[in-house]
């Protein structure tokens, strides 16, 4: 919709990390002029107070919702407590408090596959959200998240409050944590092959079984569909934002090391958990609502994300050399 933003103030919770910081300079790309970034030593949304207090100082005509504390397998298994309670407060804090405040035009809360259950049949659709419980690694995230979606809808129901609620699938790209214990697969992977392939290491060591599959979307293109359905979807039902491929982590495993060109062996920890068996979601529904459809094909995104990381260790190693 052309000029849905101009004159407009934008606010991004969560704008200055991974998915922010490109739906930062995809919103400026569509015609966002005024966009606040808040960032958590100033607004702790965690705390009601906090939440207030962004609404009354940055006092958004749209607000997308996105601040998250988020991992890996291993981050969810150490922290399921404090998983489930900060995504659960922020985002309490943030759909309540935009009641209150009263003159928010629409509000966009990006949830997470991991709300899906453990055994949902591929492509996940929307409907088959409550069809189960969540893979139990990430089920205290990923029902914190879905609990903001009824919430989003009883607000809309009882308080007219606009808001819609989108569901990425794994997203990956530049700029994304490389943290080989908070990190995502594919970040660990290309992090782990390039520093073996620097250190000569005969065998890198991947954890689970390689026999489960994920669906993955490049950060970029998530961002554009996130800015789509701001200006084109309005309906009450959560919309899957993804590729609709999926891919078993074996075969993405053997391109990430063919991509890094590191020549040793791979080693499968089979002790460690493999997470859910299957994603993939099904997308006919934002090409239809809002026209989204994934641009970036994933050798491509891969590649773009694997000199995005190798530029950034060499500056890095440079600075240390000073």
């Amino acid at each position: 919709m052309p000029g849905f933003f101009t004159g407009k103030k934008v606010v991004v919770t969560g704008g200055a990390g991974f998915l922010g910081s490109f739906l930062v300079e995809k919103l400026r790309e569509h015609g966002a002029e005024d966009v606040v970034v808040p960032r958590r030593r100033d607004y702790d949304l965690t705390r009601r107070e906090a939440a207030a207090r962004l609404y009354a100082e940055a006092g958004p005509d749209i607000l997308f919702h996105l601040a998250a504390t988020v991992g890996g397998i291993g981050a969810n298994r150490a922290n399921p407590g404090r998983f489930f309670y900060e995504n659960m407060a922020m985002g309490l804090h943030i759909i309540d408090e935009a009641r209150r405040y009263g003159r928010l035009q629409k509000l966009i809360v990006v949830g997470t596959t991991c709300s899906y259950p453990k055994y949902t049949p591929t492509p996940f659709r929307t409907a088959d959200l409550w069809n189960g419980y969540p893979e139990e690694t990430n089920a205290p995230y990923g029902i914190a998240k879905k609990a903001l979606l009824v919430m989003a809808q009883g607000y809309r129901e009882q308080y007219g409050l606009k808001s819609i609620y989108l569901i990425p699938a794994n997203l990956y790209g530049p700029r994304d944590s490389f943290d080989l214990e908070m990190g995502h697969v594919i970040p660990a992977l290309i992090r782990k092959f390039l520093e073996a392939k620097e250190t000569g290491a005969a065998s890198v060591t991947v954890w689970g079984s390689g026999e489960v599959s994920r669906e993955f979307l490049y950060v970029e293109d998530a961002a554009e569909g996130i800015v789509l359905a701001a200006e084109r979807y309005d309906g009450p039902e959560p919309v899957n934002l993804g590729t609709g491929e999926e891919i078993r982590i074996s075969e993405l495993v053997q391109e990430i090391r063919a991509l890094v060109g590191y020549q040793g062996q791979v080693v499968w920890d089979r002790a460690q958990p493999d997470g859910q068996p299957r994603r993939c979601l099904s997308t006919e529904c934002a090409e239809r609502a809002f026209g989204f459809r994934a641009a970036t094909d994933l050798r491509v995104g891969l590649l773009r994300t694997i000199e995005w990381y190798g530029i950034q260790t060499a500056q890095a190693q440079a600075s240390s050399l000073r």
